[in-house]
């Protein structure tokens, strides 16, 4: 706990330095060198405490710690993180944290957030938090698109900060297509296969070869039931196929038992198996 409020103390107190830099004293030539250098390690403890890495036989030079300082600077001052989030962000996405990197690479996405998406500030930090990566996505190309798809399929409340918006918004379209076009092939027409992914938009995040083929084909195969109950209860490819779909079916199944998957599925072991003794 001391090293923590002494770690956060340090923060605040060389955060402040940098954020005003002419409240150093002036000093005769020798002691601005010395004055020069003390700023530097000062900067790269800074930097260190924030979790950006460097080497010590390779510290970054004085340019590379300025436009570091000029990103966090813009994010902090501009877009209202704290250095608890800068701490996140610096472990998530290294990258964010480069010499190659300028406010004005990222602002667009700040932009487009606030503006496409009607996010406040606060959700807008909460998404980027969720999915840092969301900062390198063009704006134009990927991200404006995918907002666009989504709403169409019906989804709402995108600008909630969950980990699903976050990552659904840095989803191209062309795969977010391949989940539509997976449930057509199984039997679902154009309309209900939309309908499903905006029930379950989780849906877009499984895999198919791993996760959905295999369930569809238990549904068929294994319980013998139609793509109809599928399309009255799309929630099931939200459930284990191994822990709860197939357990649950074999239990009805010895007990000659035939429940919707509504029925079969929604409750929790201790009422299911309860009921179903």
């Amino acid at each position: 706990m001391l090293h923590y409020l002494h770690s956060t103390a340090r923060l605040c107190t060389i955060s402040s330095r940098l954020r005003h830099p002419n409240a150093l004293p002036s000093s005769p030539h020798p002691r601005f060198i010395l004055r020069f250098r003390t700023a530097y390690r000062e900067k790269l403890q800074y930097l260190k405490d924030l979790g950006i890495k460097y080497t010590s036989t390779n510290p970054p030079s004085h340019e590379t710690v300025d436009q570091i300082l000029i990103i966090i600077n813009y994010l902090k001052q501009s877009q209202g993180f704290c250095d608890s989030e800068i701490v996140k962000l610096a472990s998530c996405c290294p990258t964010l944290f480069s010499s190659d990197l300028d406010p004005t690479d990222i602002s667009p996405v700040f932009e487009f957030l606030t503006a496409d998406l009607a996010a406040s500030s606060e959700e807008s930090r909460g998404l980027v938090l969720l999915c840092p990566h969301i900062l390198f996505s063009d704006v134009e190309y990927c991200l404006r698109p995918t907002l666009i798809y989504l709403k169409n399929l019906g989804l709402k409340g995108l600008n909630l900060p969950t980990n699903l918006n976050a990552h659904l918004l840095n989803t191209k379209i062309s795969k977010l297509e391949k989940k539509v076009k997976f449930l057509r092939n199984i039997g679902f027409g154009k309309e209900q296969a939309e309908k499903v992914c905006a029930r379950l938009p989780a849906v877009f995040g499984y895999s198919i070869e791993n996760n959905l083929m295999p369930k569809f084909e238990y549904l068929v195969w294994g319980m013998g039931r139609s793509i109809a109950e599928l399309e009255e209860f799309p929630q099931y490819f939200g459930f284990s196929l191994r822990k709860r779909i197939v357990p649950r079916h074999l239990h009805l199944k010895q007990r000659g038992v035939r429940i919707s998957l509504k029925r079969m599925l929604l409750s929790g072991d201790q009422k299911f198996y309860s009921k179903w003794k």
